[in-house]
C-alpha cells in the first residue's frame, strides 16, 4: 500500500498528468479536423484480438455465451469500417493482456494499458504511415505550447523530429543487429522510425506478389522502443482462414466475424495503435 501511496502523490504525477491530457486534447482536435470518429471502447466481447503470442485467456461465462476480455479493438475497428460513410475510426481504448509470468518481466510488456486505436479506410501502409506522422507533429506541437514547464520540470525537451521518419525492413535490422534488433536500432536512432513487413496475426495483410506482410511498427529513439504497431488489413475470406490455420487459431472464437468476410463486407483499410 506504501508504494502505491507513494506512487500517487509524488510530486512529479501532476505533471506527468497534464502532459498526457494534453496529448489526448491535442488527438481529438486532430481528429476531429480530419473528419475520423471517436468510438467507445469495447470491454467484453465474443472475439478479441489473438495476439501473436500466448498470454492467459480473460474470459467469463455469461447468460449462454463466453465473453472475452479486450486485448485490442483491431476487430472491432475493423468491422465498424463496413460503413461506406466513414473515413476513419479512433477508440482510445483500455487493453487487458494477462501475460504469462516471464513475459511480464520483459520491461515491454503490461498486463493492462490504454491505446490510442486508428482505422483508416482506402488509405493504403503509405497513407496511415504518413497520417499518423502528421498526427504526432500536431500532438508534439501542442505538448511543447502547453506544457513547457511541466517538461521542465521532469527534466525533458521534446526533440525536433523531421518528416518523414525513417523506415527499414525487419529482416535487414535483423542481419545487422540480431534478435534485440529493435531496442538495439532505438538506442541507435535520434528520431522515431518505421520498420516493416513482420510475420503476425491473420488480420495484417500479406502481399500475394512478393509474400511480405504489409504492416509496420513504429518506434522510439533513446531505447524506448515500440510506440505502435498496424498493417493493411485482409479482407479475403480464403485468406484470413488460411493463415488462421497457419497461426493455429481457434476458428470457432471467432464465427460472427468470419461470416461477415464469408459475405465479401469486410473493406480495404489500414491502421494502428500506439500507447497513452
Amino acid at each position: 500500500m506504501k508504494k502505491t501511496i507513494d506512487h500517487i502523490t509524488r510530486p512529479e504525477m501532476k505533471d506527468i498528468l497534464r502532459i498526457q491530457s494534453a496529448v489526448l486534447k491535442s488527438l481529438r482536435d486532430f481528429m476531429w479536423q480530419e473528419g475520423i470518429v471517436e468510438l467507445m471502447p469495447v470491454m467484453l466481447s465474443p472475439f478479441t484480438d489473438p495476439l501473436a503470442h500466448k498470454v492467459y485467456e480473460g474470459s467469463l461465462e455469461y447468460e449462454g455465451q463466453r465473453l472475452q476480455l479486450t486485448k485490442s479493438m483491431i476487430l472491432h475497428k475493423q468491422l465498424s469500417m463496413m460503413r461506406d460513410d466513414l473515413k476513419g475510426v479512433y477508440i482510445v481504448s483500455p487493453n487487458v493482456r494477462l501475460e504469462h509470468g516471464e513475459t511480464g518481466k520483459s520491461g515491454r510488456h503490461l498486463i493492462e494499458f490504454s491505446q490510442v486505436d486508428i482505422e483508416l479506410k482506402a488509405a493504403g501502409r503509405d497513407g496511415f504511415m504518413r497520417f499518423l506522422e502528421k498526427c504526432y507533429a500536431h500532438i508534439f506541437k501542442f505538448v511543447r505550447q502547453e506544457c513547457d514547464s511541466s517538461l521542465m520540470r521532469l527534466g525533458r525537451k521534446l526533440p525536433e523530429f523531421s518528416f518523414p521518419f525513417p523506415v527499414y525492413e525487419t529482416q535487414d535490422l535483423k542481419t545487422r543487429y540480431g534478435t534485440d534488433w529493435e531496442h538495439e536500432t532505438s538506442l541507435r536512432e535520434s528520431q522515431p522510425f518505421w520498420v516493416t513487413d513482420h510475420y503476425r496475426e491473420f488480420y495484417d495483410r500479406q502481399d500475394p506478389d512478393s509474400g511480405k506482410h504489409v504492416n509496420y511498427d513504429l518506434v522510439y529513439p533513446e531505447g524506448f522502443g515500440e510506440a505502435l504497431s498496424g498493417g493493411e488489413r485482409e479482407t479475403d475470406y480464403g485468406v484470413i482462414t488460411r493463415k488462421m490455420d497457419e497461426r493455429k487459431t481457434d476458428q470457432t472464437k471467432y464465427a460472427g466475424y468470419l461470416e461477415i468476410a464469408k459475405q465479401g463486407l469486410l473493406k480495404p483499410t489500414a491502421g494502428g495503435g500506439f500507447g497513452v
